[in-house]
């Protein structure tokens, strides 16, 4: 799956990319390579787990907070096998 959020263009206003570059429509920029790792739920990510962009703008700030609490406390790191 890969996050609403993420785009590839290969331009930007007068500037023409060789390759498309991954760029977060939520947080209206370009986005690292590794950010976009995160986008394309690669290495065992989750675009809605790991990504504080893409919990921010889905659903309420209240429920970003919850999910983003809920893993900090639950007794296991974010990012590893379940």
């Amino acid at each position: 799956m890969t996050c609403p959020y993420l785009a590839y263009r290969d331009e930007s206003d007068d500037r023409c990319f060789d390759e498309p570059r991954a760029y977060c429509t939520a947080a209206d920029r370009f986005v690292q390579p590794m950010r976009a790792d995160i986008c394309n739920d690669r290495y065992d990510l989750a675009h809605d787990r790991h990504c504080e962009i893409f919990l921010e703008h889905a659903g309420t700030d209240g429920d970003a907070t919850d999910r983003r609490t809920e893993n900090a406390t639950d007794g296991s790191e974010t990012g590893g096998d379940e």
